[in-house]
């Protein structure tokens, strides 16, 4: 039963897409994320792009590069790109990471 939290974090994405009720095979999904990291106080736009299918997120990647893997739980999608671990959270439309406690980020994002 691994695909309901999946199924739950689709729909949480595609709730703000008029018309359908599932998505289409390889919908790709893209979310702008406004990251803000810390100590360095700098800001990144992070763009995240998930492919679904009619059941599952399929794929994710993050500033054009595709993750090794990902988990999804409820709303939280987890994922790592290099050092970086990520927390997408589709209901709240939050971006967090942390750089193995070295530096951290959190934002906002939004749909394109």
């Amino acid at each position: 039963m691994k695909a309901l939290p999946a199924l739950v974090v689709a729909a949480l994405v595609l709730a703000q897409t008029p018309a359908r009720a599932e998505p289409a095979p390889g919908e790709q999904v893209v979310l702008s994320c406004d990251a803000v990291y810390l100590p360095a106080r700098s800001a990144w736009v992070r763009e995240v792009r998930f492919t679904l299918d009619e059941r599952r997120i399929r794929g994710v990647a993050i500033d054009g590069v595709p993750v090794y893997s990902f988990s999804v739980f409820d709303t939280v999608l987890l994922t790592a790109l290099d050092n970086e671990r990520i927390q997408i959270d589709t209901a709240t439309l939050t971006w967090r990471s942390d750089f193995r406690g070295q530096a951290t980020s959190e934002g906002r994002c939004t749909k394109k």
